[in-house]
């Protein structure tokens, strides 16, 4: 069995309980709050940016030439494609690029995004995985059959956009192939530490999820 297939079986129970959030509930029948949705939008837009630098270091310390192309690729698409989804968001909600991104360690980056994106660049790929793997499902396929109404509606929300182009869904498995690979060549203990730290970000997946419903905050003080 791939490595990636060991490390995707060891977080099912994990996945199912993010499937059954209430916040994906929401997104899908049409009944979560504009609120938490524009709160979700903007810790998204913040963790974005902070992703495709991840990729972009990961393409930095690749051993082989397609990686370095495959990771940088990755790294532009995060921030072109699904920053221009969130742009159009942010008309709705009445904010600028540059209201999401004013004094964002004070004001807007919440608890949960902050720390989960210091999480080691290896593990990264936790939240585009389900979203370009047929076999597993994926929170987006969820959200688009609905068609319940309600702010904000399931089939244009980030969070659960609509499937992935193909382009998309070939850059994360092209990683997954990368991750397999690595993972050839490490000692069981260096594999072991693979497996811990996918398993604490897909951790981070669920309370990205739940912090979004939650609006989390840091303390008043």
């Amino acid at each position: 069995m791939a490595f990636t297939s060991e490390l995707w079986r060891s977080i099912e129970p994990i996945y199912a309980a993010i499937l059954r959030h209430p916040f994906l509930r929401g997104l899908t029948d049409g009944s979560l709050p504009r609120e938490s949705f524009r709160f979700y939008a903007v810790q998204d837009a913040l963790y974005l940016r902070e992703f495709a630098r991840a990729l972009s270091l990961a393409g930095a310390r690749a051993p082989e030439d397609d990686w370095i192309i495959m990771f940088n690729e990755h790294a532009a698409g995060a921030l072109k494609v699904e920053r221009a989804l969130h742009e159009g968001f942010f008309r709705d909600f009445g904010l600028t690029p540059a209201d999401v991104r004013r004094d964002p360690w004070r004001r807007r980056t919440s608890p949960t995004r902050a720390t989960s994106w210091r999480s080691p660049t290896a593990a990264r790929f936790t939240r585009p995985w389900p979203r370009c793997c047929p076999a597993t499902g994926s929170t987006g396929r969820s959200a688009r059959r609905s068609s319940a109404p309600g702010p904000p509606t399931p089939s244009t929300s980030a969070g659960s956009a609509p499937t992935p182009p193909e382009e998309f869904g070939a850059v994360v498995r092209a990683v997954l192939a990368a991750t397999d690979r690595v993972a050839e060549r490490l000692t069981p203990s260096e594999r072991d530490a693979m497996r811990g730290h996918f398993l604490a970000t897909s951790r981070y997946e669920w309370m990205f999820w739940d912090m979004g419903l939650r609006r989390e905050a840091w303390p008043g003080w």
